[in-house]
């Protein structure tokens, strides 16, 4: 579709203020604050797809520069959001070749992951620093922030001195499976992000790619490998391999989940659950973590029990 110059510049300046609006509010609104950024990257993904590259490109450095404009220096958050508006264009970009979902989520996560290593680096340049050092010094500065919330919200004195007393354990911990918690994280981000842009891109006529039928979509085999493997070096292997064992685990959970929730939605559609009885489960599962658990669980063993049993579903 043909839009006016004009159109194309209030479109895009509507995406610049969005974008930047939707970052303020995670930077400064207290403990809801992360929410919104959940939503950083859907300006940028909507406007792209629907103005094109170039006006994308423009939401991407211009949300960017309002940042650094607010903070007033190169910080990680400058990084963080930086990523986030990336992964809205990667998927405009991506949309436009109609990739399957797998191949979607897969390279957008590669990208994300490897400029994110590539801005690190060059941030730990900057201040003359290593990646660990900056690792390291956030971890413990959000561990710290998070006591101070565990006390404003009135969590039990004793909880709050035991997670004080162990806190350098946590930290250790932490520390070393940041790197399965990032991949994790933006799987799930991708994951989000595509569920909550289908219907604002069918609502605003735009192009949104088909992919499926996803609630029989499953992961492919050859994973359940990876995760039985970690299973073997946490209980079986010496302390590194262990510490390897859980972030492969960790990484692999999303991906379970996916196909758990695509169990969840299978059986919804199966049974035609009404909207608001729907709502009410998913909206336990996601506060619920001993829930999402068992969705995590159920996918897993989805490998060999065939819930939905797929072959038929698929014929009819």
């Amino acid at each position: 579709m043909i839009y006016a110059e004009g159109e194309i510049f209030k479109d895009t300046l509507k995406g610049i203020s969005l974008s930047s609006l939707l970052c303020m509010a995670s930077l400064f609104i207290p403990i809801i604050g992360f929410l919104f950024a959940m939503f950083v990257p859907l300006p940028v993904m909507f406007y792209g797809s629907k103005l094109g590259t170039r006006s994308g490109l423009i939401i991407f450095g211009t949300t960017i520069f309002v940042l650094l404009c607010v903070l007033r220096s190169v910080s990680l958050y400058v990084v963080f959001f930086g990523e986030l508006l990336f992964l809205g264009f990667l998927f405009s970009e991506f949309f436009r070749i109609n990739l399957s979902v797998d191949k979607t989520i897969g390279y957008t996560c590669c990208a994300i992951l490897a400029t994110g290593a590539i801005s690190l680096i060059i941030f730990g340049n900057i201040h003359a620093t290593g990646i660990y050092s900056i690792i390291s010094d956030y971890v413990a500065i959000n561990l710290k922030s998070s006591i101070e919330i565990y006390k404003q919200l009135g969590m039990p004195e004793e909880n709050i001195r035991m997670f004080s007393d162990n806190l350098e354990h946590i930290q250790y911990v932490f520390i070393r499976i940041i790197p399965s918690l990032l991949i994790a994280s933006t799987l799930f981000l991708c994951w989000t992000t595509l569920l909550i842009a289908k219907p604002l891109f069918a609502k605003k006529k735009l192009f949104y790619p088909y992919f499926g039928t996803l609630n029989l979509w499953k992961a492919p085999e050859h994973l359940v490998w990876l995760v039985i493997a970690s299973f073997l070096m946490i209980i079986i292997a010496g302390k590194a391999f262990g510490i390897l064992g859980v972030n492969v685990l960790i990484a692999m959970a999303p991906i379970y989940f996916f196909q758990g929730m695509a169990i969840v939605s299978f059986y919804f559609d199966k049974k035609q659950l009404p909207k608001g009885a729907r709502i009410l489960l998913y909206s336990i599962i996601a506060l619920q973590y001993i829930a999402a658990v068992f969705i995590t669980v159920l996918g897993f063993f989805d490998v060999w029990l065939n819930v939905r049993k797929i072959q038929s579903s698929q014929k009819n």
